[in-house]
């Protein structure tokens, strides 16, 4: 079936959850009128429906090509990339100085998950891409933005990280590239690089590698990695293109998933090209804080890889949802003349809530956390920016793991729905599938989201910003209490989504607190729990932003201006509560007996 944005959906969680007037109304953003996101959303909409979405299976059929160290994309990506630098996607985030558009990351959310919706393959390319441009708008010279983020941000150049080799994965103290240091300033690079997402293809004229290597005299581990732009052809002073690098591609990964994307092998210093042996590279910031500057980038990707999760759930629920409909099989347990549409089932109905509800939730937190970011950036208050800043970074790897997992958990059951017929890949279910899988795994795995969630974000500040925004859940909870104490045909969905939201948030504040009791002595007892207490925060988060829409789809019911749409929201609301947010309390046991759970693990683990 083909893609349709989910405008409507999106609209309510920027306007009712997100506080998109807030955002429009802060310092750089006079000219972002409510009208102009309208248009934006339309024509985002417009745009991936009609030139992307199309593309996404012939991708997953037909992927990418190498030959001889030359990538031919799949057909159909090269005219559609042209289409998206025209329409000027590339930089609708990025500063205006450099000929971006300078909109808030609140409105890149949703772009970028229709994007992503409608063909995960393509949207990889511009990903990177804002990952790079971000990178030198934080940390590179004058010189080096000037010369690379305009043309990046007109599409005519890409952009892509370097960071794994075959013995370095999420390990980066072990990376192996060389780089030495040339009397003209520039260094000269060796080595091999795997996993780059685009790191040969057809569709722009240049690609920015962004490289991290050490220099002969470099200390050991993480401190010794430096960060610099190789080029695949070097630019002359005019911004042409001069000669061909000493960077190439041996081969491209044959994948799961994303077929359409090409996972590329790179290979620095192996005589090709016109340089040379050894490829030409340049220095970004200083020597030796490379790991650094690359968090940059890869926080910037970290999110976007959470929004991906939710992009690929939206496509795998709709695929679901239509052909629950179309599909006519059983008889309905009240009794009919024939076989009824499975989705009057009520378990394929809880499979397709189960999708919905996770789906929402998760875009709800993600767009919740756009809003603190741009709020961070550009308040005028130094402590509603540190606040926001601070609320940001905790839900960013809530974000990339919740989300992800969730999408895989939601492409399986749209392969359930579908049943024999999704096992087939001609029914287009099992791809999302395939490509969801991938997600939970780049731009740092669930493990190290969880990692990062326990050690930077509740260990360092003591849990602060989650007892700040378990405060505010509980604060709802009493909202939803008075609201389910009146009158009206909502009170008991209300009722109970406020006594599934009160004990998820108990069991997420008892998990906390056992983090942080022990903390010093029971280290390896607390992160045997880490990827359970994300889960956990992203399950009680996402049934916070439920909840919320909830009580507003209440009120617009009782004032007379609700709508079908609302009815719908507050039902998937009251499932959330109902199937979802009781996970929260076996997820806070799984946290809470570690002490226990660790001195019984080598043995549970041994070969």
């Amino acid at each position: 079936m083909s893609y349709r944005a989910p405008t409507e959906d999106i609209r309510f969680v920027l306007n009712e959850l997100a506080d998109l007037d807030g955002v429009l109304a802060l310092p750089g953003f006079e000219e972002v009128s409510g009208d102009l996101v309208d248009a934006v959303l339309d024509e985002n909409a417009r745009f991936v429906e009609q030139e992307i979405a199309p593309l996404n299976r012939t991708g997953d059929i037909t992927p990418a090509k190498w030959a001889d160290g030359v990538v031919t994309t799949s057909p159909g990506f090269k005219k559609a990339f042209n289409e998206f630098a025209q329409g000027g996607w590339q930089g609708l985030l990025h500063e205006q100085e450099w000929g971006g558009q300078g909109l808030p990351k609140l409105v890149g959310a949703p772009v970028s998950e229709n994007m992503n919706a409608a063909n995960l393959a393509f949207s990889l390319c511009p990903l990177l891409t804002d990952g790079v441009i971000e990178a030198l708008t934080a940390v590179g010279t004058k010189e080096q933005q000037a010369l690379y983020i305009p043309p990046m941000l007109q599409g005519r150049w890409t952009g892509t990280m370097n960071l794994t080799e075959p013995q370095a994965g999420s390990d980066l103290a072990l990376v192996a590239t060389k780089a030495v240091k040339q009397d003209d300033g520039t260094y000269r690079l060796s080595g091999q690089k795997i996993f780059i997402t685009y790191g040969e293809h057809d569709l722009a004229e240049n690609i920015v590698h962004l490289v991290l290597a050490r220099t002969p005299d470099a200390p050991k581990g993480v401190k010794g990695i430096s960060l610099f732009i190789v080029p695949k052809f070097l630019v002359n002073s005019d911004a042409g293109l001069g000669a061909r690098n000493d960077v190439w591609c041996a081969s491209l990964e044959h994948k799961l998933g994303i077929h359409g994307s090409p996972t590329a092998v790179l290979l620095y210093g192996s005589g090709k090209g016109d340089v040379g042996s050894g490829a030409i590279g340049y220095l970004v910031g200083e020597e030796n804080r490379g790991l650094e500057y690359m968090f940059i980038m890869m926080n910037a990707a970290r999110y976007a890889v959470g929004v991906q999760g939710i992009a690929i759930s939206e496509r795998a629920l709709q695929h679901a949802t239509a052909y629950a409909n179309d599909r006519l099989q059983g008889q309905a347990l009240e009794g009919s003349k024939g076989p009824v549409a499975i989705a009057n089932h009520p378990d394929v109905q809880r499979m397709l809530l189960t999708m919905r509800s996770l789906t929402e939730g998760a875009r709800a937190v993600a767009y919740v956390a756009a809003a603190a970011c741009d709020k961070s950036r550009r308040d005028p208050d130094s402590g509603v920016r540190a606040r926001n800043k601070a609320i940001y970074e905790y839900l960013v790897p809530i974000v990339k793991g919740f989300a992800t997992e969730s999408s895989v958990e939601i492409a399986s059951l749209g392969v359930q729905i579908h049943g024999g017929m999704g096992y087939i890949e001609e029914t287009g279910a099992a791809q999302y599938y395939r490509d969801a899988r991938i997600l939970p795994i780049y731009e740092g795995t669930t493990a190290i989201q969880a990692n990062d969630f326990i050690g930077r974000k509740i260990l360092r500040d003591g849990g602060a910003v989650a007892r700040a925004l378990s405060a505010e859940i509980r604060s709802t909870v009493a909202e939803l209490e008075e609201a389910a104490a009146g009158e009206g045909p909502d009170t008991d969905g209300l009722a109970l989504i406020a006594r599934r939201l009160l004990a998820a948030v108990g069991a997420y504040d008892n998990a906390c607190s056992f983090i942080l009791k022990n903390a010093q002595e029971g280290l390896r007892a607390v992160f045997l729990g880490s990827v359970p207490f994300m889960m956990l925060a992203g399950v009680v988060n996402a049934g916070w932003q439920l909840a919320r829409a909830a009580l507003i789809c209440s009120h617009r019911s009782k004032a007379g201006t609700g709508s079908s749409f609302y009815t719908r929201k507050f039902a998937t609301s009251v499932f959330f509560a109902a199937h979802i947010l009781p996970r929260a309390e076996s997820l806070s046991h799984a946290v809470l007996e570690g002490s226990v759970t660790i001195r019984y693990m080598n043995a549970a683990t041994e070969s």
